[in-house]
């Protein structure tokens, strides 16, 4: 049985994520210990149980340890198998997170998958349910990943009950991709307020395009208002179109002005087009595991975070692959799995 190290590099639930759904594509059993050994509530919280339980599921693995709290686990995966699932995180956990996990092993399961999944879609310290939708997926369509991602009711904090329904098509395999350069036609986004004032998601879309176009820029940002919402919130995620994707977002939180909210997603996404690399920060750690699935890839991230770093050990541990890294961590950075 393989062993990890859950404090290692990042030391959170992206390593408890990745590691597993590894372990589920390539059929490995592993132990991780000292999951979250370093941080304030250590073990494992809702939305790691969700992601590991629901791994677990679709590969009808053996599980030890995998209860609120716990700071270690044993899974043992048998063969992955498709058909239609559904999971609940049972609180504002982030969905896109235990999406993120399920996606890796799912495109090679037998027949389609399509999941459902219940929880937070536009929550704190992880990527937006769009995100995943308009950035993620079509970046990895490029390798000849086929999926779709639709959502159905929007999950702010602390209530949740956002669900989102995401259809997966088995493939054979995965293309390499080599993206190191930077061409982009447009840029797009999605503002959105729920149980709130519509005013909310047109002010927060109007301080953005704001920003964009002080800098040259035009946005099509497009405004969604609901109040069928548990909790009341609101985001706006934007991305650069082209020969890529590029993401940015921020959400709203109490006492927070709508215009803060739009000027910080703008903001992050000039840095990172000025940047000239075609990968985001967080698609850099994303697209670790893809690589080292198709091989013969290269990219250029705006920064090589601590979570690539990580992403980068669990995965040559587990599949054996080795990468290539140069730059340093917090700055600019081609990553090549050879």
């Amino acid at each position: 049985m393989l062993e990890i190290d859950g404090s290692f590099g990042e030391g959170g639930g992206a390593l408890v994520r990745i590691s597993t759904a590894l372990a589920a594509l390539t059929s490995t059993p592993i132990k991780i210990y000292n999951i979250r050994a370093n941080r304030p509530k250590k073990g494992l919280s809702y939305q790691h149980l969700t992601a590991i339980k629901a791994l677990a599921k679709i590969t009808e693995a053996k599980l030890e340890g995998a209860e609120i709290g716990s700071t270690e686990i044993k899974f043992t995966p048998q063969k992955i198998k498709g058909g239609n699932f559904y999971f609940d995180v049972k609180t504002a956990g982030s969905i896109g997170l235990v999406l993120q996990a399920l996606m890796i092993p799912a495109a090679f399961a037998e027949d389609k998958t399509t999941f459902k999944i219940r929880g937070g879609t536009d929550v704190k310290w992880s990527p937006p349910i769009n995100y995943l939708e308009n950035v993620t997926l079509p970046l990895l369509e490029k390798m000849g990943y086929k999926g779709k991602i639709k959502l159905l009711k929007r999950g702010y904090y602390p209530k949740g009950g956002g669900i989102i329904e995401a259809r997966i098509q088995p493939i054979k395999r995965l293309k390499p991709i080599k993206l190191t350069k930077t061409r982009i036609k447009s840029i797009k986004g999605i503002s959105h307020a729920g149980r709130l004032p519509l005013h909310v998601a047109e002010r927060q879309a109007r301080a953005a395009q704001k920003i964009l176009q002080e800098n040259g820029l035009d946005a099509e940002i497009r405004i969604e208002h609901s109040n069928d919402t548990l909790s009341p919130g609101s985001g706006i995620i934007l991305w650069a179109e082209g020969n890529t994707r590029i993401g940015a977002s921020s959400l709203g939180e109490k006492g927070k002005p709508a215009e803060i909210v739009g000027k910080e997603a703008a903001e992050e996404l000039i840095r990172f087009l000025e940047e000239g690399a075609p990968i985001d920060k967080y698609m850099g750690d994303q697209i670790i595991p893809y690589m080292s699935i198709a091989g013969k890839s290269i990219i250029k991230t705006v920064e090589f975070s601590m979570h690539a770093y990580t992403n980068i050990h669990v995965t040559e541990k587990i599949t054996g692959k080795k990468f290539k890294v140069k730059g340093d961590l917090g700055k600019p950075a081609t990553i090549e799995c050879p």
